[in-house]
């Protein structure tokens, strides 16, 4: 007789969320996966995604075995070989690339594909491998750099808010998220907050799910987020409301600050935004006068041309009204600040000083210096700025590529190697939620199928026959586990046996109470190491490259941005048949009045295009975007999507800090296709 058996595991993907789950096993498959309803903060619920997870690990285009091109880069055409011949004709070749030409020849190009500590980003996963051979360092910067480092400047840490706690404040700011579809655990709270008489206003230049539910939403042109901080600031002060004493007791800079703020009156502030002045006034106002306020600000408000200014502007809020004084008070844009570093890269294997490159300038960076690039939990085909040119650089007969990979990328199509990964079931990994206070669990449920290894064992293999001797290479997964968990004084024990465990923090947990971790153990208004990294001193605005252009000087008259998809989680998910049919395939919405001027129908299909490239998809007519903004939703795979996705738009360009991407900063056109032109996207 079959028995059932419960493990408990957690979601691996690029989300604050990072829910505790359940998987069930019979027979040594897993038959059923629902959310774990004993964690405090996911409490059960898995988003439309992950509840067709297990469909992908069952999924008929999952790659099982190593496969070796026999075709063009680019064609998809490989031959299967075995993981013995692979992995020794791959071990072969790395060595004689670093032989050849050094290590630093080699790009480990490394995404966020999952977030684990063991396998993925959080843990930095193959980096002590790396070292060892002297390869180049990666700068994983495509998520929220820009913005990290924008709260850097005035809190010292992204880290903020306990998300949990926004059930206690009586205004929340939801700024450039829409939590319904990127993070929807947190709604929980909001009702919460919502039933004890808060406001909820969601500022976002789409109209979104989360917007609609909301009380009030302001359509905020694209890249201008400092200034209407400044301008609701401005009237802070004018009803006489900043907090006098936390301003004394606990920050540095006001002077040079309040004069900041009093150059952005309503006024200037409603030309920059295009938001009417009397509503920038009323919401100050309730700003200015309620308590505690929680802003969620969360990674869309960030990758533009002042994406780190946006975010150091937001983060100056709370030091004014003294919002951190409460529970339910301040911002919440990543609690990563609040979580262990990982287990020790082990930077000093490296046998000299090596040079960094820069994940979202791969286009630039795949120069003829670069001889290997290895891309694992990343999928820049589809996710990366300037796919043409980055189209273009995969195609170099020189370039050895190698991919893990679960499913056919487009980015696999142009790999020599393809190595086959397994997925969250199949391997044990240790992860924190950047969007909770709570470390959790994931225990392999099932054995990995076909030949497919963790990303750990894949680089404990190479490492044995690249005859590399340094120990910590072949440390265990629950050895770095334990090391990962040792650093916030939390035991595998108990983590594993509860499949979570919450850091070591009050509840509820009201951050800086001990003060700030800058230079000045202040909150820093104004702060001398952004006037070194060459930045202004004093946190004010700087406007995103669309913003800044004067409308004569537009080469395109159209504002893209790019906002996540509710069917896809970046390009995962995108293979899916059933998601892909709810997505409705590729679209741009499209305010009415320029859809007009354009003679584009709502379902028409048509050509999205700038100097960079263009890609197609099906019009929808909306008001959810304001007059001059178009939303292309990302995660399209390019093949699946008549050939492009919007990356195919965005220019290789950086914000003003980390060298952050701005997919929300780019300028383009919309013109309906001609007879002639076909578009049949696979849906």
């Amino acid at each position: 007789m079959s028995t059932s058996l419960p493990v408990l595991g957690a979601c691996p993907l690029d989300c604050p969320d990072t829910c505790s789950w359940v998987v069930t096993v019979r027979d040594g498959e897993a038959v059923g996966l629902r959310g774990n309803r004993d964690h405090p903060y996911t409490r059960g619920a898995l988003c439309v995604k992950v509840n067709r997870y297990l469909e992908q690990v069952r999924s008929a285009d999952r790659i099982l075995h190593p496969l070796k091109r026999v075709g063009p880069k680019g064609s998809g055409r490989f031959e299967r070989i075995s993981l013995d011949q692979a992995l020794s004709e791959i071990a072969a070749k790395l060595a004689s690339i670093v032989e050849e030409h050094g290590g630093e020849a080699i790009w480990p190009y490394q995404g966020t594909g999952t977030l684990g500590y063991v396998q993925g980003e959080s843990g930095q996963a193959g980096r002590r491998f790396w070292n060892a051979l002297g390869a180049s360092r990666h700068d994983l910067n495509i998520c929220a750099r820009a913005g990290n480092d924008g709260l850097r400047y005035v809190n010292g840490t992204p880290g903020g808010m306990d998300p949990e706690t926004f059930a206690l404040s009586r205004l929340i700011l939801l700024w450039g998220t829409n939590t319904l579809t990127s993070g929807h655990h947190m709604w929980k709270f909001v009702q919460d907050a919502r039933a004890a008489g808060a406001y909820v206003v969601a500022i976002d230049p789409i109209r979104t799910r989360t917007a609609d539910q909301a009380d009030e939403h302001l359509p905020i042109r694209p890249g201008t987020d400092a200034a209407l901080a400044l301008g609701l600031l401005h009237v802070v002060l004018e009803e006489g409301a900043e907090d006098r004493a936390y301003i004394e007791e606990h920050t540095t800079g006001w002077d040079e600050f309040e004069a900041e703020i009093r150059r952005h009156p309503p006024a200037l502030v409603a030309e920059i935004t295009g938001l009417p002045e009397e509503r920038i006034r009323a919401l100050g106002v309730r700003l200015a006068h309620t308590r505690p306020t929680g802003i969620r600000a969360t990674m869309g408000v960030q990758r533009h041309g002042g994406g780190g200014a946006a975010m150091r502007m937001i983060a100056c809020i709370p030091g004014v009204t003294g919002d951190w004084r409460y529970p339910g008070g301040g911002v919440a844009y990543s609690t990563s600040g609040h979580a262990p570093k990982g287990p020790d890269p082990r930077d000093d294997l490296l046998p000299h000083p090596v040079r960094t490159l820069t994940m979202t300038r791969l286009a630039d960076g795949l120069d003829e210096s670069v001889k290997c690039l290895w891309v694992y939990a990343a999928n820049p085909m589809g996710s990366t700025s300037d796919q043409n040119r980055i189209r273009a650089a995969l195609e170099r007969e020189d370039l050895f590529t190698v991919v893990m990979e679960q499913f056919p990328t487009d980015t696999v199509d142009y790999a020599d190697y393809v190595l086959p990964a397994t997925m969250q079931i199949e391997h044990l990994d240790v992860h924190h939620g950047y969007g909770h206070m709570y470390m959790v669990w994931n225990e392999p449920a099932v054995e990995p199928p076909g030949e497919c290894l963790s990303t750990t064992e894949t680089f404990r293999r190479l490492a044995r026959l690249m005859g590399l001797t340094e120990p910590s290479l072949y440390d265990s997964d629950l050895e770095l586990a334990e090391q990962t968990l040792a650093q916030v004084g939390i035991s595998v024990e108990e983590c594993r046996k509860q499949g979570w465990a919450r850091l070591r923090v009050a509840e509820p947990f009201v951050p800086f109470t001990e003060g700030f971790p800058t230079p000045s153990g202040r909150l820093e208004f104004a702060s001398a190491k952004a006037e070194a990294a060459g930045l202004p001193r004093v946190a004010g605005y700087v406007p995103s490259f669309t913003a800044s252009t004067a409308p004569a000087d537009r080469p395109h008259p159209l504002v893209m941005i790019t906002p996540a998809a509710h069917t896809f989680l970046n390009t995962q998910f995108a293979n899916n048949p059933e998601l892909r049919k709810r997505s409705k395939g590729p679209r741009v919405m499209v305010n009415p009045a320029d859809a007009a001027s354009r003679g584009l129908v709502d379902g028409q299909a048509a050509r999205v295009f700038n100097g960079n490239g263009e890609f197609r998809a099906y019009v929808e007519v909306s008001d959810r975007v304001a007059q001059g903004v178009v939303a292309a939703p990302k995660g399209h795979w390019p093949k699946l999507a008549g050939g492009a996705n919007p990356n195919a738009l965005v220019e290789e360009r950086d914000a003003d800090m980390g060298r952050g991407p701005i997919y929300h900063d780019n300028f383009v056109d919309v013109a309906p296709l001609s007879d002639e032109e076909e578009f049949e996207p696979l849906v």
